[in-house]
C-alpha cells in the first residue's frame, strides 16, 4: 500500500506542479522574452514533452488509485467520501486534459506548422483556460486528498 501511495503522490505532484509551473512561471517569462510565433513554436514543444509526462500521470494515478480502492477498501462500496470525490475530480481533470490534448492542442500544432499564428493563439489561449480550470480542480483534489479524512 506504502508503494501505490507514494507512486499516486508523485504521479499527482507532477501533473498538478507541472501545471502550476507551466501557467504561472513559464508562460509570463516567455510573453516577455520571445515574439508571439516563437512563443507558439515553444508551447508546441513544452507540451509535447509534458504531456507524455502527463499521459504517464492519469496511468500511474488510475492504476494506484483503483488498486487502492479495491485493495484496501474492497471497493467504492467501502470507500470514505473524500474518496469518491477525489475519484469524481480526477476523471473531470482526465476528461478536460484528454480534451485539450486532442482538440486544441492538435490545432495549434498545426496552427504554428501552417505559420497562422493569429489561430494558434487562440488555441494557446483556449488551452491556458483549460489548464486554470484543472490547477484549481488538482490543487481542491489535493486538499481532499490531504484532509479528507479529518473532515
Amino acid at each position: 500500500m506504502s508503494v501505490s501511495i507514494a507512486l499516486h503522490l508523485l504521479a499527482a505532484l507532477l501533473w498538478v506542479g507541472g501545471m502550476i509551473f507551466a501557467h504561472m512561471m513559464l508562460r509570463p517569462a516567455a510573453v516577455q522574452v520571445l515574439e508571439p510565433p516563437l512563443r507558439l513554436k515553444l508551447w508546441v514543444q513544452v507540451f509535447k514533452n509534458f504531456f507524455l509526462w502527463v499521459w504517464i500521470a492519469i496511468i500511474t494515478l488510475l492504476t494506484t488509485g483503483y488498486w487502492m480502492v479495491f485493495s484496501f477498501y474492497n471497493g467504492f462500496g467501502g470507500s470514505p467520501t473524500y474518496v469518491h470525490i477525489m475519484h469524481g475530480l480526477g476523471i473531470v481533470m482526465i476528461l478536460i486534459f484528454m480534451y485539450v490534448y486532442f482538440i486544441p492542442y492538435r490545432k495549434l500544432r498545426h496552427a504554428v506548422i501552417v505559420e497562422n499564428f493569429q489561430e494558434g493563439g487562440a488555441k494557446l489561449a483556449q488551452i491556458r483556460q483549460l489548464v486554470g480550470t484543472n490547477i484549481l480542480i488538482g490543487l481542491a483534489v489535493s486538499i481532499i486528498a490531504s484532509a479528507g479524512r479529518y473532515l
